[in-house]
């Protein structure tokens, strides 16, 4: 069995599972989310855990055995918490705001840069140069997050950029050091 394939899925109060048509149904206090899957996993419900199982011992069924465990915890997990990504801007003249459903970002270009907040998710940002989103789908925050650190990547001399709140930067001597 794959290590993380036979960890049951732990369902709290309040969030229900429903598996019809190749298509995992999971609603909760904070909304709802869908996943289609391959018909070589099983999904049995015990009580408040989920158990995942698969028809055959293929290659590819063990992959997916654990990829579909690992996405349905997601999706529980983002109905009932949700999740979120944090964002640190650094740099002199750097900032963001909220106008609307628009991140507006001020990162040393000629023109302010706009970025249209994608449905479902939610965008703080706070006076300290840190910007927060969250949402339900754990992929699309990270996807989101990914997109604006990419927008000014960290650079490694004077530690500029938009970086994630966890990330450590390895920052380089420069030209002053080599004597």
């Amino acid at each position: 069995m794959s290590r993380i394939g036979k960890i049951p899925v732990k369902v709290p109060a309040g969030v229900t599972v429903a598996f019809q048509d190749e298509v995992i149904t999971v609603t909760g206090p904070k909304g709802k989310l869908t996943q289609k899957y391959h018909p070589v996993v099983t999904f049995e419900s015990r009580g408040e855990e989920i158990d995942v199982g698969r028809v055959n011992e293929e290659k590819q069924t063990k992959a997916f055995h654990g990829l579909y465990r690992n996405l349905l915890n997601n999706m529980v997990v983002g109905v009932s918490k949700g999740f979120s990504k944090a964002l640190i801007i650094t740099g002199v003249g750097y900032r963001a705001e909220i106008r609307g459903d628009l991140l507006v970002m001020s990162l040393g270009f000629s023109n302010d840069v706009y970025i249209g907040v994608p449905e479902g998710l939610t965008v703080a940002v706070e006076p300290n140069g840190k910007v927060v989103i969250s949402g339900i789908d754990k992929q699309r925050v990270g996807e989101f997050a990914s997109q604006v650190r990419k927008l000014r990547p960290p650079e490694p001399y004077k530690g500029k950029g938009i970086r994630y709140e966890d990330e450590q930067i390895r920052r380089k001597v420069g030209k002053s050091g080599v004597k």
